[in-house]
């Protein structure tokens, strides 16, 4: 029996997927399972790593027994992860030491407050390309190593891992045999030297983490080892590419090449440029970090990031009771009072980039008595649109490339209303791929390019529905400023 199957795993902020590929690249099967999303009374969100653990191995078995392929098929396995989400375990055990901080949760915000490492904000972004953010994991971690009981001592004894979810799936699924993660992840960490390609010690140290304790980096399509997947596999399988969902999703929309863009719009989303081997440390807000590691060599990006895009339509449906599911703002927005200039502005935790404010909060401007839920629901919608303009005209200024088109992934992009509004407002065109799951398809094909079952080919093989601008020029920048003019008033 020859194997000819590839499996992808993209373990996401509200869920994990198991994808199956077959020979050809074609996506035949998935499995979906949700975890638990864990916010107490303080607004902190958080999940739990063995939960996680568990429907990892859980969405594979399932997605095997749905498509009826046998477990001796499979010739290698791909990760893709939620990022910046991090947390601790023990060394000995591979047990997490408490739940993990999700990438929404600012609690560590009083870390980066501290005078020492406000001091040395500027060597963290030249370093690291990140500005000092609680966003990132070395806030993250530094919180957990002080606020999780034993952490300190077993830190000292290096009997401690840490990091993002990748590197503890890793080594959970190979046995704790691999404490590893790749280079996409690591430069999301602010802790790593993404030009010397390290970690820089003076920074692990001004957060209080031993550098000795954090793990080994390898290249994105390296093989991270192998796993049984809970005994599913009688043989092991090589796990051989692990990526950052974004960087995955960059990965599978074929972005190889300098200046090309992509925008994953999941909960939050990742706007992305490829700008080749070069790095441009950003003069608007933005993020430097590494694309991938291929065969030797990284790839820099431009990235910016944001908290509420897609969360923001949940918060209608889940909080507000608005809408009973994301499909219905469509027909809504297209419904709504064309002279209506509501706008809202989601800093629900604050505004992510280009703007970097986590004091802000959300805010609804312009409503009035005819303000109504058609109107809202296509104000919810707009703002993801406007967010993510906001980041590719600050990728123009600071690449000096003016983008003729933006490459688009996930759930949200199946509405017609946003992408054309996206079109519009970006001045570009929007290329929105017949697949919807690109985090995973990306960690899948490199994965699967990496064990020699296909050449990079197989990544411009996708069909893709074009939006252009339609949208009256003039009438665009009105509708644009008025955006701005939103977010002035909590970006203060």
């Amino acid at each position: 029996m020859s194997k000819k199957y590839v499996i992808g795993i993209d373990q996401s902020t509200q869920g994990t997927k198991a994808l199956l590929f077959d020979k050809e690249g074609a996506l035949i099967c998935r499995m979906d399972i949700a975890h638990k999303q864990i916010i107490n009374d303080l607004g902190w969100v958080s999940h739990d790593p063995e939960e996680i653990y568990e429907n990892v191995i859980d969405a594979v078995k399932g997605v095997l027994s749905k498509s009826n392929v046998s477990p001796k098929e499979i010739l290698s396995i791909g990760i893709s992860n939620q990022r910046e989400t991090s947390l601790i375990w023990d060394r000995e055990s591979g047990r997490a030491l408490n739940d993990a901080i999700v990438w929404q949760c600012s609690r560590a915000s009083e870390i980066c407050e501290r005078p020492i490492i406000k001091e040395n904000a500027d060597h963290i972004f030249t370093t690291t390309g990140i500005k000092l953010s609680p966003y990132f994991p070395a806030a993250k971690i530094a919180w957990l190593l002080e606020n999780t009981e034993g952490a300190k001592e077993k830190a000292a004894t290096g009997n401690i891992c840490h990091g993002t979810m990748d590197s503890y799936l890793v080594y959970r699924l190979t046995g704790r045999e691999t404490y590893a993660t790749d280079y996409s992840n690591a430069s999301r960490t602010q802790l790593f030297d993404i030009f010397g390609l390290k970690w820089d010690e003076k920074i692990c140290m001004l957060f209080g983490i031993d550098p000795k304790n954090m793990p080994l980096v390898l290249d994105s399509d390296a093989c991270f080892g192998y796993t049984d997947m809970g005994g599913l596999f009688a043989d092991k399988v090589p796990i051989h590419s692990v990526m950052g969902d974004s960087h995955a999703a960059l990965f599978g929309q074929d972005c190889l090449e300098n200046g090309q863009t992509k925008a994953t719009y999941g909960t939050g989303s990742s706007i992305m440029m490829n700008i080749g081997d070069k790095p441009i440390h950003s003069r608007n807000g933005l993020v430097t970090s590494l694309a991938w590691g291929r065969k030797g060599n990284v790839k820099y990006v431009l990235e910016g990031n944001l908290n509420y895009t897609g969360a923001v339509i949940t918060w209608l449906k889940d909080d507000l009771n608005l809408i009973k599911s994301a499909g219905e703002t469509e027909e809504l927005a297209n419904r709504a009072c064309k002279d209506d200039e509501l706008y809202l502005v989601p800093a629900f935790t604050g505004l992510g980039a280009p703007y970097w404010n986590f004091r802000a909060r959300a805010a609804i401007v312009g409503m009035d008595r005819t303000t109504g839920k058609a109107e809202f629901s296509r104000a919810a919608l707009e703002c993801i649109a406007y967010q993510i303009t906001d980041i590719v005209k600050a990728m123009s200024e600071d690449s000096g490339i003016k983008l003729t088109e933006l490459r688009v992934d996930g759930g949200p992009t199946r509405n017609n209303y946003l992408m054309q509004f996206q079109s519009d407002m970006a001045g570009c065109r929007v290329l929105v791929p017949d697949q919807e799951e690109l985090s995973g398809i990306g960690a899948a094909y490199m994965s699967g390019i990496a064990a020699g079952l296909w050449d990079e080919t197989i990544l411009s093989r996708m069909k893709r529905t074009v939006h252009e601008p339609k949208m009256k020029e003039g009438l665009a920048g009105v509708k644009y400023e008025g955006w701005k003019a939103a977010v002035a008033t909590v970006n203060k």
